[in-house]
């Protein structure tokens, strides 16, 4: 599994950790499949998913998705879908590490 640190992902705040569970280049519509760790006071910034759709799956922690310019809380075991051109971002604004497994799934 290939791990890596993206500062300001997406324009969003600090450091975003991935660690890449399968390796989607030879899939045909799965984009990424992903680990996603963002530490207290992180976030990834928003951005839009056209002709594919991103799913966010919250394992622990909490934080605050603007889900197509709406804010809503997330927190352990919600899911976010975003898709068909709309935007999303997310930030951890809790105390302790905000991780989810994040899918990208293409038409």
């Amino acid at each position: 599994m290939k791990s890596e640190v993206k500062e300001k992902m997406r324009g969003g705040n600090g450091s975003t950790e991935l660690v890449h569970l399968v390796d989607c280049a030879n899939e045909k519509n799965i984009r990424m499949l992903a680990e996603i760790t963002l530490k207290p006071g992180c976030s990834i910034g928003g951005h839009s998913h056209d002709n594919e759709t991103e799913y966010f799956l919250i394992l622990s922690g909490e934080g605050t998705v603007n889900d197509n310019g709406t804010e809503k809380p997330v927190k352990a075991g919600e899911a976010v879908v975003t898709g068909n051109g709309a935007s999303h971002s997310l930030r951890n604004n809790g105390s302790v590490p905000l991780v989810l497994h994040a899918v990208i799934v293409t038409y």
